[in-house]
């Protein structure tokens, strides 16, 4: 099996959320793995969250499953249901479909790292962001009347 680089791959913070919704993953920083794995149906990503920083806001996907694996340091799990702290070793999952919408914050004074993973049809995953006017369908963010959200540069 072919090991990835990680150094050679270079980290993003980048987002498709609309302002104001783009603030708490501004620490959010992402190494995109599925393109350099030269895997071809499912996404994967090795992300490192700073103090303070957020996963995504809080939402759950209709046609993508979701997995992480927390590497190192702790975030906390925040659902439907309440929150969880995760820590090295832990691991969580949504089925695609599943109305629970979640995200991590980490909230301690170390980056916490992650690999998250993803598989569905993501041309055809739409979702919903419980806590805040947002919905999306494919690559485009909509408030939740319908209209879309001006595209960022």
């Amino acid at each position: 099996m072919p090991k990835i680089d990680l150094a050679a791959i270079p980290q993003s913070n980048r987002t498709g959320y609309p302002p104001p919704y783009d603030t708490p993953v501004q620490g959010r920083w992402v190494r995109r793995l599925a393109g350099p794995g030269g895997l071809t149906v499912m996404g994967a990503a090795h992300v490192t969250l700073a103090p303070g920083a957020w996963s995504s806001q809080r939402h759950w996907h209709a046609e993508e499953d979701e997995l992480l694996v927390v590497l190192s340091g702790e975030a906390v799990l925040v659902e439907d249901e309440g929150e969880t702290v995760l820590r090295a070793g832990d691991v969580a999952a949504w089925p695609k479909g599943v109305r629970n919408a979640h995200h991590l914050q980490n909230r301690s004074a170390a980056d916490c790292t992650l690999l998250a993973v993803s598989a569905g049809d993501a041309a055809r995953d739409w979702g919903e962001y419980p806590d805040i006017d947002l919905k999306f369908s494919g690559d485009l963010y909509l408030h939740k009347d319908g209209t879309p959200y001006p595209p960022k540069d």
